[in-house]
Formats: C-alpha cells, structure tokens, sequence
C-alpha cells in the first residue's frame, strides 16, 4: 500500500504539492490527470524518493520514504518508475539495457538476469529485439524496453509519467497496450497521463489534478463520465 498524507513540495518559493493526500490499495491502478505544472509528475518524484519534501509523509508498504534512516535505494527496488524519455544507453543492446540494473543492483548473475530480461520483453512485445541497440527501435519500442528494464527489478508497484507524451500518435497505443496489460495482470500502478480515454478504461479510480491539489477522485465513470467540479468540468472539455 502506497500513504501519501498531506504531502506539501516546493522548489524555492513556488510551492507545487499544496497539501496532497491519497492512498493506492495493492493492486489498484489510479490514473492521475491535470494540466501541465499542478504536480503531478512531481508527486512521482516524491513517491520514489527522487525529490524532498517539505510536509507531511509518504509511507510505501510501512516503510516512511523520507525518514532519514530509510534505506531508499533497498525501497525503489519495490518502486519502478518509467519517465517520459526512455534513457537508455545506446551503447548497449536491449538485452544487456534490461539486465544491468538487475545484475549491478540485485547482484544477480548473468545467466538468471539474462532469463529474466529475455522474460519481460518477451513480455512487452520485444523478444525479437534482444541484440538490437536503442537507436534503431522506434519510439513505442524504446519506451516498452524502458518498461521490461522496470519491470525486471521485481517491482511491487509501477509509476509511469506521461510516456506516451514524447511518442508519434502511431505509437501510442502499443505502449497503452503494454500498461493495460500489467493491469489486468493486477500490478499496483499510478499512471499520470494525457490520455483521458484511456485512464476512463484502465483505472480504478482517477484523480484531477490542479495547482498542486487533487480537486475530484473518484472511479473514472464518475470523474470523467460524470465530474462534480466545475474545474473537471473545464479541464476536461479543453483536452476532449
């Protein structure tokens, strides 16, 4: 379970997280949306330990993220986080991108990291890019290595931070194909995302973002079939 409890992150004196709280039940998938700048991909930053805080806890499976004496880099191996850009090293094949971390990080061998890459991007559509290198994968096919390179730590639960937002239309759906499948599979996931259909038919719930507050959550048959806020509302005509 995922405790965020009146989260509040500010850099200088902008303050971004105005006071955010929200609980994630094992399992669930929360869809987050908003415009550009309330937070959103800011409290993923915050979930993982990427970024301070200035109030209030976020608490990962009763382990407080931000307590000093957290060991925060034995949390993230439970907290995969996939970003917009891919950031992979193009110097590497596909495989040997998917089972660096897993070997350098877990201290696994080469042969079990290499059964468990090959696993996940066989997963992801990708089992017949193993010795191929990043820059001749298209943008859908880097971002879905980004995702079998997170998944291969093990990961309790999945953030992922707009990563459709840097892609080619084309290339969307594979990726959102890829999310809804470890969906349904039941992975524990906050999604922030501009794809307002599809947080409508893969969440559990939705949560509406808007400076730095979250404004309406709900299920998404409520937040986006039906808002109660009148800045949903606004929100949600400007972007459908």
């Amino acid at each position: 379970m995922i405790e965020i409890e009146n989260v509040r992150k500010s850099f200088g004196s902008l303050e971004i997280l105005k006071g955010v709280s929200l609980n994630v039940e094992k399992g669930e998938v929360v869809s987050v949306i908003g415009g550009s700048g309330s937070g959103k991909s800011t409290l993923l930053m915050c979930i993982n330990g990427l970024e301070p805080i200035q109030g209030g806890r976020i608490v990962v499976d009763g382990v407080d993220v931000h307590d000093r004496r957290t060991d925060i880099n034995k949390l993230r191996q439970k907290i995969g986080i996939v970003f917009q850009q891919w950031n992979a090293f193009p110097h590497l094949t596909v495989l040997e991108n998917v089972t660096l971390a897993p070997r350098k990080v877990l201290g696994i061998g080469r042969r079990e990291a290499e059964e468990v890459a090959v696993r996940h991007l066989a997963h992801v559509g990708l089992g017949d890019k193993l010795g191929v290198f990043p820059s001749k994968l298209s943008g859908g096919q880097q971002q879905r290595m980004a995702i079998a390179r997170a998944l291969a730590m093990s990961p309790d639960y999945m953030l992922f931070d707009e990563v459709t937002s840097a892609l080619d239309p084309q290339l969307v759906g594979e990726v959102l194909a890829t999310l809804r499948m470890l969906s349904e599979e039941g992975m524990t996931m906050i999604i922030v995302t501009h794809e307002i259909r599809f947080a409508r038919d893969v969440s559990d719930r939705v949560a509406f973002f808007r400076e730095g507050v979250i404004h309406e959550i709900g299920p998404p048959e409520q937040v986006i079939g039906n808002p109660q806020r009148p800045e949903t509302v606004e929100f949600l005509n400007s972007v459908l």
